[in-house]
């Protein structure tokens, strides 16, 4: 499977550098789970969870240009590697160009186009929340501006008590 193969190549990416194998692969669960949740088709699941274990592969290149692993030097810097990744991986062209478009594009939250977008969003930031240590107002910001899916929704409501009364 492609996706297995892809987790192997990201591991080997982030080769002594445990944090972002742990972020990745913990965007990577989230998003495979809301995915099968929310009953998306089998092609849409597979570039989302591609997408979702590679999403911040521009983060290396980023660092070692700018020094900063700012989202926007993310998506600016992801696509090259992602595209070289992929190709010798064998990854199909219509995959490969959705992915890289996720990539381009996972620290941008308007004009959210399919729901391989949406979930990756929601996935990543269900992680991002708890490991920046975002205040509750921030999260709630969030979940009201940005998530849709029923079942990110939820976690985020679980994750971080936002059920309870205040």
């Amino acid at each position: 499977m492609l996706i297995t193969e892809v987790i192997s190549e990201m591991i080997r990416y982030y080769s002594g550098d445990p944090r972002r194998v742990a972020h990745f692969m913990k965007v990577y669960s989230f998003a495979k789970t809301i995915g099968e949740r929310e009953g998306i088709d089998h092609e849409t699941q597979e570039i989302l969870e591609v997408a979702a274990a590679m999403h911040d592969i521009g983060i290396k290149i980023a660092e070692e240009k700018y020094n900063s692993s700012a989202g926007k030097y993310q998506e600016q810097e992801g696509p090259e590697p992602a595209r070289k990744m992929l190709s010798a991986l064998g990854a199909d062209k219509k995959l490969t160009e959705r992915v890289i478009y996720l990539i381009a594009h996972h620290h941008t939250y308007k004009n959210i186009d399919g729901m391989d977008y949406q979930i990756l969003i929601e996935a990543d930031f269900l992680v991002n929340a708890y490991e920046d240590g975002l205040a509750e107002q921030s999260i709630r910001t969030m979940r009201e501006k940005i998530f849709r899916t029923k079942s990110g929704t939820e976690f985020l409501d679980n994750i971080f008590d936002l059920g309870r009364d205040h």
